[in-house]
C-alpha cells in the first residue's frame, strides 16, 4: 500500500503543485483548503503524514495540529510563509514533527517527507514486535510499565502510542528515577551532543509525555519539575 499524505493548503496553485509532485513520487495524496476540512479529512483518512499550512481559513494550522495530535499519530510538517522563531517554537509545542518555511524547493520538501515517513514506519514496526518478555526486561512503576525488548509502554494495561523520542526520553527518566536531571544533560544524552536544537525540545517532549502518562498533566506526579534545575522522575 502506498503511504498517504494529506495536504492542507489554501493557495490553489501551491496545493496543486504539491499534490502533483507527491503523487509522481508514488504517494496517495488528498487535499484540504481550510482548517475545518483538514480535521474532517484527517479523521477519515488517518494519513501517514500531513503537510499543514499555518495561515488557514476557518481554523489556523496551530489549532489543527493541536487537535489532531490528541487523536492521531500521523507525522505533521508545518508550512509557513513566515520565518519567525516563535512560529517554529509554537509549531513544535502543538505537536508538529518538522517545519518548513516558504518558499521551499520540492527537493527539500521530498527529503523532509521521506525522513518523517521513515520514522513513522519504524514506530509501527516497533509497536508490532512479537511479545513474550521476561519480567526483568520490564520496568514497572505502579500502573506504568516500560517493556525494553518491545520498546513498548503500557498504562493500566493499555499500550500508549509514543513516538520514538518520547519513548527514549521516558526510558531515560525511568533509568534515573529520583535524580534531578537538567535540561541540558537530558538533551545531550537523549538527543545527542550534535543535536542542533535547544533545551526547549526537552520541555515540549515532557509536556507530550505528561499528557499521556499523568492522571492530571497540569499537576504531574510522575515527571515533576525541579525549579531552576530540570526534571525528576518519581515513577
Amino acid at each position: 500500500m502506498p503511504e498517504s499524505i494529506l495536504i492542507v493548503e489554501d493557495e490553489p496553485a501551491l496545493q496543486d503543485t504539491l499534490a502533483y509532485n507527491l503523487r509522481k513520487e508514488g504517494y496517495t495524496v488528498e487535499t484540504a483548503g481550510d482548517g475545518l476540512s483538514a480535521l474532517e479529512s484527517a479523521r477519515r483518512l488517518k494519513p501517514d503524514l500531513i503537510l499543514l499550512d499555518i495561515m488557514l481559513p476557518k481554523m489556523d494550522g496551530f489549532e489543527v495540529a493541536r487537535t489532531l495530535r490528541r487523536e492521531l499519530t500521523s507525522a505533521i510538517i508545518m508550512l509557513t510563509a513566515r520565518d519567525d522563531e516563535i512560529d517554529r517554537v509554537v509549531g513544535l509545542e502543538v505537536g508538529a514533527d518538522d517545519y518548513l518555511t516558504k518558499p521551499f524547493s520540492m527537493r527539500e520538501l521530498s527529503a523532509r517527507v521521506k525522513a518523517q515517513l521513515r520514522r513513522t514506519r519504524l514506530l509501527r514496526e516497533e509497536m508490532q514486535t512479537p511479545p513474550a518478555v521476561p519480567a526483568h526486561e520490564t520496568l514497572t512503576f505502579g500502573g506504568l510499565s516500560i517493556n525494553l525488548t518491545r520498546r513498548e509502554v503500557l498504562l493500566n494495561g493499555e499500550v500508549l502510542a509514543l513516538k520514538p523520542k518520547e519513548y527514549e526520553l521516558l526510558l531515560f527518566f525511568a533509568e534515573h528515577k529520583g535524580q534531578m536531571l537538567s535540561r541540558e544533560f537530558v538533551l545531550e544524552r537523549v538527543w545527542g551532543w550534535d543535536y542542533v536544537g535547544d533545551s526547549r525540545s526537552v520541555d515540549v517532549h515532557v509536556r507530550w509525555l505528561r499528557q499521556k502518562i499523568e492522571a492530571d498533566p497540569a499537576n504531574p506526579t510522575r515527571i515533576v519539575t525541579v525549579r531552576g534545575g530540570g526534571y525528576r522522575f518519581e515513577g
